[in-house]
């Protein structure tokens, strides 16, 4: 498998994603938002995906280790490093978590939260996610997509479906993301290819995927052309250009007018 990856941040903050590829595994992290609040962690969001992604391709790199059981394992070894933190905090540092990794004639995948997954079947695309958070607090989403972004009015409403989120996730009335306990590992979405049947394969945070998702400006044939012409990177700035016609999120509302974007293009054969 050969895995071409980029990340870029959204803006002037410091970049939450986390991307790696190896000839075996590719992995894209998506740090959720803290909206400024209290975490009860003094490491921060980028600390925690960077840790958490090098604990996941160290685990992973045993074919023997399901998917679930390295995330589960990955998650509780980020906890030992940290123990000093609050980490019973709801809102310690977090991510969506998506794997693609070869195994064989197969590939394995796992997807927690809404980092899609898409594979370039001989048929069309598939697309693996996970959008239980699409599903929860829709008046609080409303307020937010009803503000232009860098308003104040529009970090109070997010700062308020933070807060709303924090209260259900990773419990059985809300979504699961990674944190800081294995348990949410048993909650990702996973399942199995043949490799026969796949030509190709993106791994994405939503910050990418978004080109197709939230502002409908490709299509997933286009954004796979996309990748094979210039890589990640030119999907990226693809994605930056589509944002910069629409800086206050009037057109396509959203928490951020640049969110953090990385990909991981998979190819073999």
């Amino acid at each position: 498998m050969r895995v071409a990856i980029d990340t870029q941040p959204g803006g002037a903050a410091p970049n939450e994603d986390w991307v790696a590829g190896t000839p075996t595994l590719a992995v894209v992290l998506d740090g959720l938002s803290t909206a400024g609040l209290d975490t009860g962690c003094r490491h921060g969001v980028p600390w925690y995906v960077g840790r958490l992604g090098s604990q996941l391709v160290a685990s992973l790199a045993d074919p023997e280790t399901t998917l679930t059981a390295g995330l589960a394992g990955a998650l509780e070894g980020v906890a030992a490093l940290h123990p000093e933190c609050d980490l019973g905090n709801p809102g310690t540092p977090s991510a969506t978590v998506a794997i693609l990794r070869q195994r064989g004639g197969s590939f394995d995948h796992l997807v927690l939260a809404d980092s899609p997954i898409v594979l370039e079947g001989h048929q069309g695309f598939s697309v693996i996610t996970d959008l239980r958070v699409d599903q929860i607090l829709p008046d609080l989403k409303a307020e937010v997509a009803q503000q232009e972004t860098h308003t104040t009015e529009h970090k109070e409403a997010l700062r308020n479906l933070v807060l709303a989120q924090r209260e259900i996730r990773n419990t059985a009335a809300g979504y699961w993301v990674a944190a800081a306990t294995p348990e949410a590992a048993e909650h990702a979405v996973t399942g199995t290819v043949r490799a026969v049947d796949v030509r190709a394969a993106a791994v994405l945070s939503d910050g990418a995927a978004c080109l197709v998702t939230d502002y409908a400006q490709s299509t997933w044939p286009e954004v796979f052309a996309t990748l094979r012409a210039g890589g990640p990177r030119e999907l990226i700035d693809t994605v930056r250009k589509v944002e910069a016609t629409d800086p206050r999120g009037q057109r396509w509302p959203r928490y951020k007018s640049g969110d953090d974007a990385s990909v991981a293009f998979c190819q073999w054969g």
